[in-house]
């Protein structure tokens, strides 16, 4: 394996990565998490379990980490930084809570899989139907199979094919959902990805987030075929980018209207925005409930587990009760439901409190930053989750939110990163911050986003 090397320059961490027999220069690594990423090339794609972690997005290699606690990142090099990714969200309360690892030790040291119900499974769901307004639930282990079992069950319950989705919401890496719009708002859409067959996207309509005359065109044209639309309750995928006010609900009373199902997908914001994730935050108010909804994340405290639910009638409709099918070997494997109910348990008001005061000085420490270095920027958020968008404008929809200046928020995060702060790697996703983000972990971030603001804005503008 040949490596290249080049002269940093700010925000850049000074590496390529490995490289073919290209006939450029090669140089050792300069670091284990270079050493680690040279193995994992070899032996997996990318050298990553999942895309976004190989820093494609803002170049350089990524950093391996070797421990987590509370608020902070150590990595293989022993360099410790303020983790302002949270593992994408689950991480509520920050890493390492005592709670989490006491319910955790207790829980392994009872077995870490029966394949058979536990007490343990029926406390979580127990806890989640108390906060949302779910009345049936099933655990998965995943988010995506979240929303391929709720999608499944929808099209069986109405028996009706068609699905919407929006332009921009991400509902996991299940095939009708990778989609790309048609050529007209009412156009079937087509593969978003090669190794999706056309046939599984052709009854998917995609259709620009926040935008009710293409949603009201959609069901005139398609209504009857329609078995459910899916939403992220407040899309995180993009760069966050909340519903206009009343959005959610205007979905809801269109597939009712319709006899659809309105599917609201809260596997990023389900309990991370409010005690009762985003339909707490606008659903109750408004006086709605979705059909059927997803979560993950943060209910399962850092362990692989998910859940999709909804009405009692609609779910009667699932296997063991009805004919539609879904299973999972490890669904509410007892470890992962013990982090869970911990998590759900120490996330107090308390908490959501201190949730709202990290973000807000974070939020604050950004704005005046970039606008004392003249950077144009957008900072939108749905709770304590946001992001910022290199941008005159506010977003609304995912073209809107595609004119974000990368360039230059690459060269934020490497500025960042060289300061000791970790932001997610790409431009196009939310930041998270935790309870345990102390004093001192909040004055690391504001002391150093001055002089990586100053570098995004010598970048600002450039080639794209």
């Amino acid at each position: 394996m040949l490596w290249a090397s080049r002269t940093k320059t700010d925000g850049d961490d000074g590496s390529l990565g490995p490289i073919g027999d290209n006939g450029a220069v090669s140089a050792l690594p300069t670091s284990t998490s270079e050493a680690f990423f040279a193995r994992a090339r070899e032996v997996t794609p990318g050298g990553v379990n999942s895309p976004v972690r190989a820093f494609n997005a803002v170049g350089g290699t990524p950093r391996f980490i070797r421990s987590a606690a509370g608020p902070w990142l150590t990595d293989v090099d022993g360099n410790e930084y303020v983790d302002l990714i949270c593992s994408w969200g689950p991480m509520l309360l920050g890493h390492g809570h005592p709670a989490v690892i006491e319910a955790v030790q207790a829980a392994v040291s009872r077995g870490t899989s029966y394949g058979t119900p536990t007490e343990g499974e029926v406390a979580l769901v127990e806890a989640i139907v108390a906060r949302t307004p779910v009345e049936r639930l099933r655990l998965v282990s995943s988010g995506t199979e979240a929303t391929m079992s709720a999608i499944r069950l929808a099209r069986g319950f109405t028996g009706r094919d068609v699905v919407v989705k929006f332009a921009g919401c991400y509902h996991g890496h299940v095939d009708s959902l990778l989609a790309a719009a048609g050529s007209g708002l009412t156009t079937f859409s087509i593969p978003g990805t090669p190794g999706v067959p056309a046939s599984s996207t052709a009854l998917t309509l995609v259709l620009p987030y926040n935008d009710r005359e293409a949603v009201a065109a959609a069901f005139a044209e398609h209504g009857d075929r329609i078995a459910c639309l899916i939403t992220e309750a407040a899309p995180g995928n993009m760069g966050v980018v909340p519903p206009a006010p009343g959005f959610n609900r205007f979905l809801a009373e269109t597939c009712r209207a319709h006899g659809a199902l309105f599917v609201s997908d809260e596997v990023m914001t389900g309990f991370r925005v409010s005690a009762a994730g985003q339909w707490g935050t606008d659903g109750a108010v408004e006086g709605w409930a979705p059909d059927l909804m997803t979560f993950g994340k943060v209910m399962g405290g850092g362990f692989p587990a998910a859940a999709f639910g909804g009405r009692a009638d609609v779910m009667a409709h699932l296997a063991p009760e009805g004919p539609v099918y879904q299973a999972g070997t490890l669904a509410g494997n007892p470890v992962a439901t013990a982090a869970g109910l911990a998590t759900l348990t120490a996330a107090t008001d308390e908490v959501y409190a201190r949730l709202d005061v990290v973000a807000d000085a974070v939020r604050a420490g950004i704005a005046a930053s970039f606008t004392a270095a003249g950077l144009p920027h957008v900072i939108q958020s749905t709770g304590s989750m946001f992001s910022v968008f290199l941008t005159e404008d506010p977003v609304t929809s995912f073209a809107q939110a595609q004119g974000t200046d990368v360039p230059a928020y690459a060269a934020l995060f490497h500025a960042m990163l060289d300061q000791g702060v970790h932001l997610p790697p790409s431009a196009f996703e939310a930041w998270f911050v935790s309870s345990s983000h102390d004093d001192r972990a909040v004055q690391q971030v504001l002391d150093a986003l001055p002089s990586a603001a100053r570098a995004a804005a010598a970048s600002h503008g450039g080639d794209r």
